[in-house]
């Protein structure tokens, strides 16, 4: 039995503690929500908002349609082979519990995406990453359901055309599909992924040596650091990184780095660098800016923030003020990597 509410508070349903409205409010806990949602004649034609954990979110707006909140639970074991266990996640599931699963059970490959905020079906929309591992690399498959057809379908990794940030639910399939499930391919054997941003370094801090690497260690050092750099939402609101770190022509990085030497730079090939855009943000001299209750974060330029009681739109003006900033001292466009509602 499906409950629709009317003029529900989203403030408590978006990271960024954003107090815009929905119109109408649905709570889907299982696949079969879905059908029975479709099938409501007074809602075919209403706009819907599908919202996870909705923390890679900016609403600037009230929302006058329904917004339909994915609750469904489970992780299964659905195969494995020899080096292989393929794990299957409800939508709904909170991604670090899926982690924190994973690691317990020794399957390898999530554990550098510990502590990342959301939910387990908007992971592959945004193809989520951090120190070196992107969700690509250990997805499977997901199912998903037609928004206008009610039709079940399964995608495979080259259906899902994945990006940096980026995949088809973004772009030609935007607002088409609800995700219901993810499959992952995760390792018996584990590849330990240690050479990113401060792992190597916390984990001698932590006194683990490379014989006693463990999926477990590497955890705990990506939560050590994310915790020393990344505002607590609870505490204060956001979204994150707000901004995706820009890839930039091999040209155009070298004439940068002989006028600004510290620039740090990661070769993506052999025509492209991907250059840090907290980086880029700090050097323009945003790092811990506030005006009134939306400001930048005093230790992870990346991430604004929301002290209290900013608007949407406030957070949006900053964010738009930082890409010009940017795009006038270096000649970089940064995009942002949080939707915009």
């Amino acid at each position: 039995m499906l409950t629709i509410e009317s003029h529900v508070s989203l403030k408590p349903h978006n990271t960024f503690g954003i107090d815009v409205s929905a119109r109408y409010w649905v709570e889907i806990n299982h696949e079969d929500d879905i059908q029975t949602l479709l099938q409501l004649t007074d809602f075919v034609d209403t706009p819907k908002l599908i919202l996870g954990g909705g923390s890679n979110v900016l609403l600037c707006h009230d929302f006058n349609g329904l917004v339909v909140k994915m609750n469904i639970q489970g992780i299964n074991v659905t195969g494995e082979d020899d080096a292989h266990v393929y794990l299957k996640a409800g939508a709904g599931v909170t991604w670090h519990e899926l982690v924190v699963f994973c690691v317990q059970q020794g399957y390898a490959g999530l554990e550098n995406l510990s502590l990342i905020p959301g939910t387990v079906g908007a992971a592959p929309m945004q193809n989520i990453g951090a120190y070196g591992v992107e969700l690509e690399q250990v997805f499977e498959s997901l199912t998903a359901v037609h928004v206008l057809t009610g039709q079940k379908r399964t995608f495979n990794h080259a259906d899902c055309a994945f990006g940096y940030r980026e995949s088809i639910f973004k772009k030609e399939l935007k607002g088409q599909y609800i995700i219901t499930g993810v499959t992952f391919q995760l390792d018996k054997h584990p590849t330990f992924h240690t050479r990113y941003g401060a792992i190597q370094e916390t984990l001698t801090e932590m006194g683990v040596s490379q014989d006693r690497l463990t999926i477990k260690a590497i955890s705990d050092a990506v939560i050590q650091i994310r915790r020393s750099k990344l505002p607590d939402p609870v505490q204060i609101g956001n979204a994150g990184s707000f901004f995706k770190n820009p890839e930039i022509p091999k040209e155009q990085f070298d004439s940068l780095k002989l006028r600004y030497p510290t620039l740090p730079g990661y070769p993506i090939g052999d025509t492209l660098v991907k250059v840090p855009a907290g980086w880029l943000i700090e050097q323009a001299g945003w790092k811990g800016y506030r005006s009134g209750d939306v400001g930048v974060h005093a230790k992870q330029a990346l991430v604004l923030v929301n002290y209290g009681n900013a608007t949407g739109n406030e957070v949006l003006a900053l964010a738009k003020q930082i890409q010009k900033s940017v795009l006038d001292l270096f000649g970089i466009k940064i995009s942002p990597e949080v939707n915009v509602v």
